[in-house]
């Protein structure tokens, strides 16, 4: 039976990831947020990039619950 909390990945692995917010944010939260580039989408926002180890993401996801913003999704994209 296989172990479904054992890391598939290295938890200090770059990669880059897609953060959908709900809502509409503008281009000032880009700098506090730590440089993701924002995107609008259909009533949400997309934040893209930059690479980010496990920790920088969870840093990432703590401003986001403190600022109050609605998480929809967490998706990496790509590795470089």
């Amino acid at each position: 039976m296989a172990d479904d909390l054992t890391p598939t990945t290295d938890p200090t692995e770059l990669l880059i990831y897609q953060v959908r917010i709900k809502g509409h944010l503008d281009a000032d939260w880009a700098d506090w947020l730590g440089g993701p580039t924002l995107t609008l989408d259909e009533g949400d926002t997309l934040l893209t990039g930059p690479k980010l180890d496990q920790a920088a993401l969870h840093g990432l996801l703590k401003k986001v619950r403190d600022a109050g913003l609605t998480l929809i999704s967490i998706t990496p994209t790509r590795k470089d």
